[in-house]
């Protein structure tokens, strides 16, 4: 069972920056897709990017383009999205997820983690 844990999250004023880290436990293939999504209150979640754990190929939502960076360690086993000039409309839920696709599209990840809260105040 695949199993995945976020953690990082916080309050920043605007303009600061978080690190979060999703920790995966129970993958049993080296060739996967990890992505990152956010969930603000009464919005849809919304993919904010991914990458592949082979190639390095990765994706970014327009809105947080040169401004997040998403990366996995040497032991693919800890993902992290380092978030920087964080805005209030940064403000969400922030998951981690798997797939074996290299999409943004939600229905595409199976296995998510709990979730880790990013506030941003102006």
């Amino acid at each position: 069972e695949v199993q995945l844990v976020e953690s990082g999250g916080g309050l920043v004023q605007a303009g600061g920056s978080l690190r979060l880290s999703c920790a995966a436990s129970g993958l049993t293939f080296d060739d996967y897709i990890i992505g990152w999504f956010r969930q603000a209150p009464g919005k849809e979640r919304e993919g904010v990017s991914c990458t592949n754990t082979i190639d390095d190929n990765t994706y970014y939502a327009d809105s947080v383009r040169d401004r997040f960076t998403i990366s996995i360690d040497n032991n693919k086993s800890t993902m992290y999205l380092q978030m920087n000039s964080l805005e209030p409309e940064d403000t969400a839920v922030y998951y981690c997820a798997t797939s074996t696709k290299f999409t943004l599209n939600s229905a595409d990840f199976g296995s998510w983690g709990q979730g880790t809260q990013v506030t941003v105040s102006s």
